[in-house]
């Protein structure tokens, strides 16, 4: 977002609180920041909020933009602004002024509404053109569930009302290409609330689609010169105090004690699963790189409130990769990484991407030292390859810094997927080592990576990239075959038969539904192909094909309609 973008959205946020004020005046007030598609307020009202008054809301805000009143900024003093604020009846506020390190507080007010803010506003609120409200949610105070809770209303706001208006229309086609709605729509997967949340159940279309995403990982991994591993979903706590992860993620963790006493962990991460691997054998410098693969499903305890469909679940399987090798060889293999990244990306139909270098959080593990090297080598890369990023400081996992690439779906919207961090650190706590030329033991560094991420997030990803309408290659059913009455199904099963020996999938509707209703149940489950077969096709050994993509195509031999259909599939992968 843009400096301009940021003001004025920032403004919007004071309107609205402004409004809400006006029209339930006991109302208390939070914060109201701008985010990246907007802007929202959390407050607590005196009465409970929907999305009913939202409209209400609204032409209040009209009224204020209208009255052109202008923004401006003053000053107190932290002790004069807490007391200001308390006797307005606005706690939050002046609990937020309590905790300021600065003697002096800045107050903006419009109008006869005052507000604890920084800045930076517009003029005036007629500047504001182009605004619309668009949810209500709950909110914990500063996100702590032990807080009290809060009403949300989220906005946003444009410079010109042509911007608002596209902006909306991406907004309701983003609802239609909803994963969630989708999945359910499609028979892709549910989330079963009685066995607990977080927890995906795929359905048998959704476990195709799921089962084709994996074996294009094994195929590219195998080819790339990376090892297939297996590793147990339990292990001793000891390993993961070794690793660090018992000190800086146990409370995503989900532990257990046996009638034994000891300790064990669900795994959260594979790393100290291929360090093991990596540990049980003697390794001499002709063994590096070694890339270890697997597709392997970890647990983490999620906090219910950020959970969210496919995207943010408590159980999730990776294309989790570890890669063993000598300092001098992470140019290349980080190069490999990123143009692995790039290939898969371009397969699966994202053209674009962004990406991040996170760097040393402010709990870490190893020392500066390691730290500066790491990122220093990470940054190289990128610079090298000519690949612009931007910098999320204090962003990399306990172990290391990383780089994560954000690809573009067809709504413009940028979703996380692979990563790729250096990490000096693990090899070192857990004694890896390497047999030199010289016949001297030295330290291993390892690259953790995954390519597509988490493959629930990267299917929720796909199915709103495309709508659920998947290209041929990756639709769970590719083609229907349609027999138009009963005396045509032994001959719409001899098509079955050969399109399912050509390697198609393939489902036959004989339902005793009307054609029409029929056709229109495969349009539903976004099909790409029906084939229609009537009298004159069984006779002639032909098919009617339609097509999601360019409609009714007419009658073509069946032999035809195979060869094209292994074109389409080469020419879109």
């Amino acid at each position: 977002m843009n400096d301009d973008l940021h003001r004025l959205r920032h403004s919007a946020a004071h309107i609205l609180a402004q409004a809400v004020k006006r029209l339930w005046p006991k109302t208390k007030l939070a914060i109201g920041p701008p985010i990246e598609e907007g802007f929202y307020y959390d407050v607590a009202p005196e009465q409970p909020l929907t999305e009913e008054d939202l409209p209400r809301i609204e032409a209040e805000m009209g009224k204020i933009i209208q009255a052109s009143l202008p923004f401006r900024q003053s000053w107190m003093s932290r002790e004069a602004a807490a007391a200001f604020f308390n006797q307005r009846s606005e706690p939050f506020k002046a609990e937020i002024i309590r905790d300021l390190p600065d003697p002096k507080v800045s107050i903006y007010t419009n109008g006869e509404f005052i507000d604890l803010c920084e800045g930076p506003h517009v003029e005036t609120t007629a500047q504001i053109r182009a605004v619309k409200l668009l949810s209500i949610a709950g909110a914990y105070w500063r996100g702590n569930e032990r807080n009290p809770q809060l009403t949300r209303i989220y906005g946003t706001a444009f410079f010109e009302p042509k911007e608002l208006e596209d902006f909306l229309k991406v907004r309701e086609e983003a609802k239609r290409r909803d994963h969630r709605r989708l999945g359910t729509s499609l028979r892709l997967f549910s989330i079963l609330e009685e066995a607990g949340a977080g927890l995906v159940f795929y359905h048998p279309k959704g476990a195709v689609l799921r089962q084709i995403v994996e074996d294009y990982s094994r195929r590219q991994h195998a080819a790339r010169g990376y090892q297939p591993v297996i590793t147990p979903h339990l292990l001793r706590s000891d390993v993961w105090v070794r690793s660090g992860h018992y000190e800086f993620y146990k409370p995503n963790m989900y532990t257990f004690k046996l009638e034994e006493g000891q300790e064990w962990g669900v795994k959260p991460m594979n790393c100290p699963g291929h360090i093991l691997i990596y540990k049980a054998t003697l390794h001499s410098y002709r063994e590096l790189p070694l890339r270890l693969f697997e597709l392997g499903t970890v647990y983490r305890n999620e906090k219910s409130g950020v959970l969210h469909g496919l995207l943010r679940v408590r159980g999730f399987t990776q294309d989790d990769s570890h890669i063993f090798c000598r300092p001098g060889q992470l140019k290349s293999e980080l190069e490999g990484v990123l143009a692995f990244v790039q290939a898969a990306m371009t397969d699966f139909g994202f053209s674009e991407y962004r990406v991040e270098m996170s760097t040393r959080p402010p709990d870490f593990m190893g020392n500066q030292a390691q730290w500066d090297k790491a990122e220093e080598i990470l940054n190289g890369v990128l610079k090298a390859k000519g690949i612009p990023y931007e910098v999320s400081a204090g962003a990399g996992a306990f172990y290391g810094p990383k780089i994560d690439i954000h690809v573009k779906d067809s709504l413009g919207r940028y979703w996380q997927c692979a990563t790729a961090q250096l990490d000096f650190v693990l090899p070192e706590r857990f004694g890896l080592t390497y047999v030199e030329e010289n016949g001297q033991e030295a330290r291993p560094v390892m690259i953790h990576r995954a390519i597509l991420g988490s493959l629930e997030r990267f299917l929720g990803t796909l199915i709103e990239h495309y709508g659920g309408a998947f290209p041929l290659w990756l639709a769970p059913v590719q083609v229907a075959v349609i027999p138009l009455t009963q005396d045509q199904e032994p001959y719409a099963r001899q098509v079955l038969e050969k399109l399912s020996g050509e390697g198609l999938r393939v489902e036959m509707d004989d339902r005793r539904e009307t054609l029409q209703a029929r056709i229109r149940d495969a349009e539903l489950s976004k099909i790409p192909h029906m084939l229609i077969v009537g009298k004159r096709e069984a006779e002639s050994g032909k098919v009617s094909v339609r097509s999601r993509a360019a409609g009714d195509r007419g009658a073509v031999a069946l032999e035809e309609f195979i060869r094209q259909a292994a074109e389409e599939i080469r020419e879109r992968r």
